[in-house]
């Protein structure tokens, strides 16, 4: 997965910011076709404790509330599950990043 948020930044940058509470986030995305319905992850966005909020959050959510309701059963399922998750702030994957610091390079 790709991380977006650390383009500019160093390693010492993003250890840092973690350090004043930042962290790594995926967002949920669901996506219906009548029978079949499918949810996913978003790449993985860095996001600092100033900033908490990115503009995939919500792209994402809407993505869902748009496209999510439509297959039977799994669709009204997945979304909300998904605008839960992206509301709430994302799934925290910093643990899962900072284990792997090759996957940042």
């Amino acid at each position: 997965m790709k991380i977006i948020g650390t383009e500019n930044l160093s390693n010492e940058q993003v250890h840092y910011e973690l350090s004043k509470g930042a962290k790594f986030v995926v967002y949920q995305y669901a996506v219906s076709l009548l029978v079949v319905s499918f949810r996913r992850s978003s790449d993985i966005y860095f996001v600092t404790a100033d900033r908490p909020f990115t503009g995939a959050r919500f792209g994402y959510s809407l993505l869902s509330f748009i496209a999510g309701w439509w297959g039977v059963p799994w669709g009204p399922i997945f979304t909300i599950q998904s605008l839960w998750t992206n509301l709430s702030g994302g799934r925290d994957v910093t643990a899962h990043v900072v284990a792997q610091p090759a996957a940042r390079a």
